[in-house]
């Protein structure tokens, strides 16, 4: 077999159903394997797109994303996808055709030093040199990306290489020596976390992204509702607990609700699952959750303590150890804890006022209707990304994909792509905004090509949402390079991709627009919705800040004026 052969059959081997690629010289004899082979090939118009498509694929589907390119420039263009997947913690094995072994480091045509460039965004890198390593290489690239804290691992292949010929040998087992990807939780910390929770008088529970990753989310709503614990939930981690739950408070930091920001304040016990207690969520670390023990239960052992003084740190995998601390605590409730909850909830509801243009959290909640919570909500990055983690309640773990870590603008629409590729029976909508969805339009040709009947709601406000409100509250509303309004006609451009395109100008034509849009099942449907072009993301905290410095909305006194919360609030 040809050393594309070899690599292609590893693929199959490891279930690989969907590559998502663009070709190039180096990457040739691949292809040519993949012409025949039993792999879905997905065409995408740009490699950033094909690494943001398996990103997608993977964070929907649960599967390692699989995404190739050509050297030099190909392999580049997929560095934003692998940075973004790497902060995320998604599984993907990223393939890049290289020149030739004797043409390296000659700087020969399209040739580049990928595994060097890629080295602190991947888990681990491959440069293929012999055509008898491809099976050991590939198998462990797999094992690697979906074990322990997931990631992207890269397989730089040689084009001398997918044309050598070897044998195909199956390794009999992954042997990676200084690789542990398995974890238990230590007997004495589970013990010492169960104690702090039952001794708990105000304790919350702090959720991410790794609850979702480990499917750790039944046993996490056993230990909620088993003890009566509040849940707050960071970006990543929104659908790892019911939104409509009783105990669910939403999402904590910048963005967060009032009510889950000041239940961490004010808890005793903060119980960390799955996160990693980053500068969003935390702003001023000395005084986040200061009234608080921490425990910090996580795969990775790098992150306990990394931000955050912990006072009991748990080293596992949620999936064997939070099913293990919901069975070592005992039932209790919290009643008094409860009725301040509900008060905060009462007290600091999220809101915004109507208007004579339509508000994008109206938006986001008539889509909420109308999918009855249902869909699979991707998004770009953004003021409308933070509106769809507010005002869309996700029940379900996998019903929100976005780009946290990294903040992707043009991730959404070719993970929604993804995300539709894998999960062909599920409504995938991608909340974005104007300048987001420009940034890897040409994806619509790919959503056309494969008739994927992905639903893309614009929330045009004409700037650059999210930096134009920082300038407006931080920068006297000097709105530098911001505005936008200069954009192509969607529905024009959606007409040029055989797209369907909508444009919604009224309020009362939101609702009727969306369920058009959702029955639509052959092809993919743009709506531009021409939203408020000054409305703001409340509540706020500023970078670096703390709730005292909590924004909760506009005063009404002009613009660049807030009203802020009281600090710590009343008892």
């Amino acid at each position: 077999m040809t050393g594309a052969e070899i690599l292609v059959k590893c693929l199959e081997a490891e279930g690989v159903d969907t590559i998502f690629g663009y070709p190039g010289g180096q990457t040739i004899p691949l292809h040519d394997v993949l012409y025949d082979a039993n792999i879905r090939h997905i065409l995408t118009r740009h490699e950033q797109g094909a690494a943001h498509a398996a990103d997608g694929y993977a964070r929907a589907t649960g599967k390692v994303g699989v995404c190739v390119a050509t050297s030099g420039p190909g392999a580049t263009n997929l560095v934003t996808g692998i940075a973004n997947a790497y902060m995320d913690s998604v599984p993907l094995v990223a393939i890049t055709g290289q020149v030739p072994v004797p043409m390296i480091g000659k700087d020969s045509f399209q040739e580049v030093d990928i595994t060097g460039i890629t080295l602190p965004i991947t888990k681990h890198n491959y440069l293929v040199k012999d055509v008898q390593d491809i099976p050991r290489i590939v198998h462990e690239a797999f094992y690697i990306a979906r074990t322990g804290r997931p990631g992207p691992v890269l397989i730089d292949f040689p084009k001398d290489i997918s044309v050598t010929r070897g044998e195909y040998v199956k390794p009999k087992a992954v042997d990676l020596p200084g690789y542990r990807a398995e974890f238990n939780g230590h007997s004495v910390q589970l013990r010492a976390a169960a104690a702090a929770i039952e001794a708990a008088r105000k304790p919350v529970l702090y959720t991410g992204g790794g609850i979702v990753t480990a499917g750790a989310h039944a046993a996490l709503r056993e230990l909620a509702e088993k003890r009566d614990i509040p849940v707050v939930s960071t970006l990543m981690g929104l659908g790892c607990f019911p939104g409509s739950h009783p105990l669910a408070l939403g999402m904590l930091g910048m963005h967060g609700t009032a009510y889950a920001n000041y239940a961490v304040d004010e808890a005793d016990l903060l119980i960390g699952v799955g996160v990693r207690f980053d500068d969003r969520v935390t702003g001023k670390t000395e005084c986040f959750a200061s009234k608080a023990k921490v425990i910090h239960i996580d795969i990775d052992a790098a992150e306990i303590g990394k931000n955050v003084k912990v006072d009991i740190p748990l080293v596992g995998d949620l999936a064997t150890v939070l099913p293990e601390l919901a069975a070592a605590v005992t039932p209790g409730a919290n009643p008094e804890w409860r009725e301040r909850i509900a008060w905060l909830k009462s007290r600091y509801p999220l809101r915004y006022e109507r208007g004579d243009k339509i508000k994008p959290q109206y938006v986001i909640e008539k889509f909420y209707e109308a999918t009855k919570g249902e869909a699979m909500v991707v998004t770009e990055v953004g003021q409308h990304q933070m509106w769809a983690a507010q005002h869309y309640l996700y029940d379900k773990p996998r019903s929100f994909l976005s780009s946290g870590g990294l903040g992707t603008m043009g991730f959404g629409l070719p993970a929604a792509i993804g995300a539709q590729i894998g999960c062909p029976d599920r409504v995938i909508v991608n909340i974005s905004g104007d300048g987001s969805f420009q940034m890897n339009v040409q994806e619509m040709a790919t959503a056309a090509r494969y008739k994927l009947p992905i639903k893309v709601a614009i929330l045009n406000n004409q700037y650059l949402g999210m930096v134009r409100q920082w300038q407006e509250l931080f920068f006297r509303e000097r709105y530098a390079f911001t505005d936008i309004s200069d954009q192509p006609d969607f529905l024009k451009l959606a007409e040029a991709y055989g797209w369907i395109g909508i444009r919604v100008e009224r309020e009362e034509d939101v609702g009727p627009a969306i369920e058009r849009a959702l029955a639509v099942t052959d092809r993919p449907v743009v709506l531009d919705f021409r939203v408020e072009p000054m409305e703001n993301v409340y509540p706020m905290i500023p970078s670096g800040g703390t709730v005292d410095d909590m924004i909760l909305g506009e005063s009404g006194s002009g613009a660049g004026s807030g009203y802020r919360a009281p600090g710590r609030v009343a008892k």
